[in-house]
């Protein structure tokens, strides 16, 4: 008779100097939600405030517009994407970005999405500004993300990353009074007032 192994649900069962992997990741069941950045657990922020999830709120409405009548496909979190790390361990690397864009149809499975979203966006909340602009931030690029577009709700802007030959090249800051538009996806228009109206 097969043993069946029971999910972990508790995270301090957990070594947190261990490197693990995707398989390991999928037999956790914690209450918190975590991402696992080239085989390292890290503990994701507290349940989005208020203004994160009116900032979320407004975007998906965009979004469902843009990608209604294409072959992309755009998904909020919890979301586990997949990223295809070149300088890290294979399926060592899972997060779940705030929403992103697949237009590949191949990298969707039962589980996520398994490869480089097209597009990714990451709302910054108070706490975990340095690790979406400096540790996904790398991790994006490194992955082939060809668009990366943080909101900031201190600065209330929008910036957008675009990879070219590799590497991300920021466009100029979109502020009020303007338009957000990145390059892959012309249709994609969101206003920044209406974008923050919400938010205070």
């Amino acid at each position: 008779m097969d043993i069946v192994e029971e999910p972990i649900t508790d995270y301090n069962q957990l070594d947190l100097t261990k490197s693990y992997t995707w398989v390991e990741y999928m037999k956790w069941r914690f209450t918190e939600r975590v991402e696992l950045i080239r085989g390292h657990i890290v503990k994701m922020s507290p349940a989005p405030n208020v203004n994160h999830q009116s900032l979320a709120g407004q975007m998906y409405g965009t979004f469902g517009n843009a990608f209604s009548k294409t072959n992309c496909r755009w998904f909020p979190a919890p979301f586990d994407v997949r990223l295809p790390i070149p300088s890290a361990k294979k399926d060592s690397t899972v997060v779940q970005p705030d929403l992103c864009v697949i237009c590949d149809a191949s990298k969707l499975d039962e589980h996520g999405c398994d490869g480089a979203p097209d597009l990714v966006v990451e709302i910054l909340s108070p706490g975990n500004s340095k690790h979406d602009l400096d540790v996904k931030f790398k991790l994006y690029e490194e992955s082939g993300v060809k668009e990366y577009w943080i909101v900031q709700q201190a600065s209330r802007d929008v910036l957008i990353y675009t990879l070219q030959n590799g590497c991300y090249i920021g466009l100029r800051p979109f502020t009020e009074g303007i338009v957000v538009q990145g390059l892959l996806f012309p249709e994609l228009k969101l206003s920044v007032d209406d974008l923050f109206k919400n938010v205070k």
